[in-house]
């Protein structure tokens, strides 16, 4: 009776509130376990709907392991929708639900470790109005499709959790609170939190694993005598065996022109053909700077037009007539297109089934963007300068690239990704051993000369390690197809322009230190494969190689 009584207090007092504060009338808290645990975060090592879990079921203490389920269940006392209209009662449900989520906070031991506002697209508008508990999986050996797995992966993998969760005992809470976005970030009181005791094992790794890999003959380099910090790369090693750092292939070190460190991982080698994803891009950027130099595109300037009747095309507007070349290599064009939007009709997703990537892109749709002036990752642009490349070259693409390229730089096995009409694909899958991508990016780093041979003229390379975007806040910057990335060490900064690929795959040329960096993994679709490749060179490769204290 009294159990019964209570839920009516509880039911009663948050429909009084709803009706006084013109909220919401969120669900029933009718459920035991949820009364019991009001305002908090329970744990679990599997999945258990709600009308079947029982207080044994709540765990306060277990061995962490990765691959084994690791589940969080939140009770609140009052659904996100009421929370967030605490917060500015003066907007909209639709507002509400477009500008605010939840903002989860982990700490381990006592620190906090990292914060995410979860983005405003996590969880359905229902239950968001409506619920006053969920379930997200943190790990789930099942796969499932939660954002629960997404939030843990960037906590652990992308910041720091995984350094702070070292072998031993620790304590992991998580605090959640609601947030919206409106003229700043607006974040409300504590609406639920919880702790569990983790024991971490400790992993069996050997010490060939960790020791420094010895560069073999025959590598086509002449290997640096240079000193460096064996004990970070031993560090480092320890972290990729026991797989704090994920799915890392090889890693290179090229400085003042020699092979200083080359070590592969998870069943790669020397003669591996790295899947480098978007790292292929940057060749597009290299062929059309040769193309220029040799006259047969007359410069980055030039518009669709002179390539295509785009008249013949859907959606045509004389806008597409102006269109440049530099605007593609910029990404850039004004083109209905952005791989980071998966409704932009441009979408990469949406090209690859159709049977002509190239109509695929001229038929898009342009937008208000003024050409050159707002960024978007584009890569049906990069097929596009791919086959203008293709119509332009004699003999084709295929043929031109290997001449003007590869054999120059002594790069003999690759393999290219083809478009449905079999040409080369410049959007990316070019695949080849981790000591060519080296000698690409020790080309740029070398003013476009390899072996005394001018290949790329050096204004070319100026221009694509350009930042065309330094009013952009998003993101640090953007050349030709490459990015602009700046790593701190200590309280320097040392401005690098990158290849980049799916997977955390990089080329890196550093513009003031003589030094390349080529980092190959598969950690495809990962949230934490780019954070983990920075993290790899901003604490362990730069530091080994330019600190003082060398061992």
């Amino acid at each position: 009776m009294k159990s019964i009584l209570t839920s009516f207090f509880i039911f009663i007092s948050l429909f009084l509130s709803a009706q006084n504060q013109d909220m919401v009338i969120p669900e029933k808290i009718e459920n035991s376990i949820q009364k019991k645990n009001l305002n908090t975060v329970i744990f679990m090592n599997q999945q258990i709907p709600l009308e079947n879990l029982k207080d044994a079921d709540v765990l306060k203490k277990m061995t962490f392991l990765e691959n084994q389920d690791f589940d969080i269940r939140v009770f609140m006392d009052n659904s996100l929708l009421n929370y967030l209209h605490k917060l500015d009662p003066s907007l909209t449900e639709t507002d509400l639900l477009q500008r605010g989520n939840y903002q989860f906070s982990f700490y381990v031991d006592g620190k906090l470790i990292y914060t995410e506002n979860l983005n405003t697209g996590a969880g359905t508008a229902d239950s968001k109005k409506f619920k006053t508990t969920f379930r997200i999986p943190l790990i789930s050996t099942r796969n499932e499709d939660s954002w629960g797995r997404y939030l843990w992966m960037r906590f652990y993998q992308s910041h720091d959790g995984i350094d702070a969760l070292t072998s031993g005992n620790h304590l992991l809470r998580i605090e959640i609170r609601p947030y919206l976005r409106t003229s700043e970030v607006k974040t409300g009181n504590l609406i639920a939190s919880g702790e569990i005791h983790l024991l971490v094992p400790q992993k069996n790794i050997s010490q060939s694993q960790i020791a420094v890999q010895p560069i073999q003959k025959n590598s086509g380099w002449k290997v640096s005598e240079d000193k460096f910090n064996t004990e970070k790369i031993k560090l480092l090693n320890k972290k990729i065996a026991e797989e704090r750092f994920k799915d890392i292939t090889s890693i290179i070190v090229i400085k003042n022109h020699k092979l200083l460190l080359e070590e592969y991982f998870n069943q790669s080698g020397r003669d591996s053909l790295q899947d480098t994803r978007s790292v292929g891009k940057s060749f597009a950027s290299a062929l059309t700077g040769i193309a220029i130099q040799e006259g047969y595109l007359q410069s980055e300037d030039q518009n669709l037009k002179t390539f295509y009747n785009l008249k013949s095309y859907q959606n045509y507007s004389s806008k597409k007539d102006s269109v440049t070349l530099k605007s593609l290599l910029t990404m850039s064009s004004g083109f209905e297109g952005n791989d980071e939007d998966s409704d932009s009709p441009g979408n990469e997703e949406n090209m690859y089934p159709t049977d002509n990537w190239v109509k695929f892109t001229l038929d898009l749709p342009m937008t208000e963007n003024k050409i050159g002036k707002t960024w978007n990752y584009f890569t049906a642009g990069v097929v596009l300068t791919g086959d203008i490349l293709d119509q332009s070259v004699p003999k084709g693409l295929k043929d031109y690239a290997d001449r003007k390229l590869f054999q120059p730089l002594g790069i003999s096995t690759y393999k290219w990704q083809f478009t449905p009409q079999q040409k080369p694909s410049l959007a990316g899958g070019l695949r080849m051993k981790a000591l060519d991508f080296a000698k690409f990016g020790q080309l740029y780093k070398s003013n476009g000369v390899w072996n005394g041979k001018s290949i790329i003229n050096t204004a070319w390379i100026d221009k694509s390690f350009s930042n065309y975007f330094a009013e952009n806040t998003d993101f640090e910057g953007y050349g030709y197809l490459f990015w602009r990335k700046v790593y701190q060490v200590g309280n320097q900064d040392y401005e690098a322009y990158q290849c980049s690929g799916n997977g955390g795959n990089k080329i890196i040329v550093f513009k003031d230190i003589p030094v390349v960096i080529v980092i190959t993994a598969k950690a495809y679709n990962k949230p934490y494969a780019h954070p983990q490749a920075d993290k790899i060179i901003q604490d362990y490769l730069l530091p080994a190689i330019l600190m003082s204290n060398q061992k």
